[in-house]
């Protein structure tokens, strides 16, 4: 299992741009074995993974363990919490890409933007564009985790 540090940061969003349909996009299913620490198996297409991250905010570490579609649904069986449904586009902007989300089922009308970055110092320096809203990044409240919990 190869570790990686995701460096992200989240946003709420003001509006929509108005081009959104003309950006790929894909389904993704996500369910919780954990939240403390976060253990989340995710299906998207025909991709499925096993997800463990320790740490939390903008810098933290993250393991993915690609998972075979009879074990994701093996283990969706005992998922905690509710499961997450949404759809993601990916769009470009300066260079990087704004994984926008727009959540489905259970959690319906919630609509977030990720950011990956490549360093600490980049993430600190984005200007996010005018309709992106607050950052959410440091308040657990908005982590998919903590919501699929409904704490």
């Amino acid at each position: 299992m190869a570790e990686n540090r995701e460096i992200e940061r989240k946003f709420k969003l003001l509006s929509l741009p108005g081009n959104l349909e003309s950006y790929p996009s894909y389904e993704i299913e996500q369910a919780y074995l954990s939240n403390s620490p976060t253990v989340r198996i995710r299906k998207s297409g025909s991709k499925y993974t096993l997800t463990y991250k320790s740490g939390a905010g903008m810098d933290h570490a993250e393991y993915n363990l690609p998972l075979t579609e009879e074990a994701y649904y093996h283990l969706l069986e005992k998922h905690d919490g509710k499961i997450i449904t949404k759809r993601r586009y990916k769009i470009p902007y300066e260079g990087l890409t704004l994984e926008l989300d727009i959540f489905s089922g259970d959690m319906e009308g919630l609509i977030f933007a990720e950011v990956e970055f490549e360093s600490v110092e980049d993430a600190n320096s984005f200007v996010p564009p005018a309709w992106f809203g607050d950052d959410v990044t440091d308040d657990p409240h908005y982590r998919n985790s903590f919501m699929a919990y409904g704490y």
